[in-house]
């Protein structure tokens, strides 16, 4: 671990403070009129997910800490954990499904995913960007309706609903971007 001051947090920096791991999620860099600069530092704790407002002046140190990050395949589901396999060494280990969050419906069978591990506590799951999924329901191709930014819902394989362009039919697969949640494009 190293020492940063207060003015070099970004974010995405995991830093240990107050006896626990945040990552930063906002970092704004405030010169008031009078006094000294600080930055005021949106916090999201990494183990039980409650969030912090933090000031940091310059001359503040803080630990920054670095998540080894591993390739691992997922296996299967039993009762809410998730059970992957290291791509390396073999070895399993089941994590609670709730750490995925909203991004649960993408992870697929056999899908590599990265790990981040704090020594040997997983505190992070993050599938990749782009996910492959089928339509299963959407409304049929309107002829005509060509406007550059109409969308229509469409229900997913995996149960998640995403506006697709008019020209997207079921039974087709498209590219979802798992991070906003959106089309991308046909696959």
């Amino acid at each position: 671990m190293s020492k940063i001051n207060g003015n070099e947090i970004r974010p995405g920096n995991t830093l240990e403070h107050d006896g626990g791991l945040w990552v930063a999620v906002k970092v704004d860099h405030v010169k008031p009129g009078k006094g000294g600069a600080f930055a005021q530092v949106e916090m999201k704790n990494l183990r039980n997910g409650s969030k912090l407002n933090e000031r940091f002046r310059s001359a503040d140190k803080v630990e920054r800490v670095r998540l080894e990050q591993k390739d691992q395949q997922f296996l299967y589901e039993n009762d809410g954990m998730l059970v992957f396999m290291d791509t390396e060494t073999f070895d399993q280990v089941e994590l609670p499904a709730d750490l995925l969050g909203d991004r649960r419906p993408f992870l697929q069978d056999g899908m590599t995913v990265v790990i981040e591990y704090y020594d040997t506590e997983a505190l992070n799951v993050t599938v990749p960007q782009k996910v492959v999924c089928k339509i299963v329901e959407t409304e049929p191709v309107v002829k005509g309706q060509t406007a550059a930014n109409s969308f229509k819902p469409a229900l997913l394989d995996n149960g998640v609903r995403v506006m697709v362009p008019p020209f997207v039919g079921q039974d087709e697969d498209i590219v979802v971007n798992t991070e906003t949640m959106e089309y991308a494009e046909r696959a």
